[in-house]
């Protein structure tokens, strides 16, 4: 028996801001869309070409107030062909929360405060 990793979710406050978000900052953009009929929520799935996998952002119309994160210990990765690039677009753009130089990595965090992990291309 096989598995393959086919999505991640994460539940967001603002669809818009968070999409304008991810396009931004890492270039995923939306390829699907499902709207609830009663219009109580609604899934977006985004993507780059650069892997098949999706993260699902998914907005819930009666959800009041920021999500909690707990200790925000959970993130995704994504790993950048030029590290130094995507640190000075997401510095500019003011959303590096953490950087661990000695690693040679960094996080962001989106609107809601979910963090992101970037990566620079792993030496071969």
């Amino acid at each position: 028996m096989k598995f393959k990793m086919e999505h991640n979710n994460i539940n967001v406050t603002d669809l818009d801001r968070s999409l304008a978000f991810y396009r931004e900052a890492l270039g995923l953009e939306e390829c699907r869309r499902h709207v609830a009929e009663d219009g109580s929520f609604i899934i977006v799935f985004v993507r780059n070409e650069q892997a098949p996998h999706f993260l699902e952002l998914t907005w819930l119309r009666d959800k009041e107030g920021p999500y909690n994160l707990g200790d925000n210990e959970i993130h995704l990765a994504f790993e950048t062909d030029d590290f130094d690039a995507a640190y000075a677009k997401h510095k500019e753009m003011g959303v590096i929360c953490y950087e661990n130089k000695d690693m040679g990595l960094y996080f962001i965090a989106d609107p809601d405060g979910y963090w992101m992990e970037v990566l620079p291309p792993r030496k071969k």
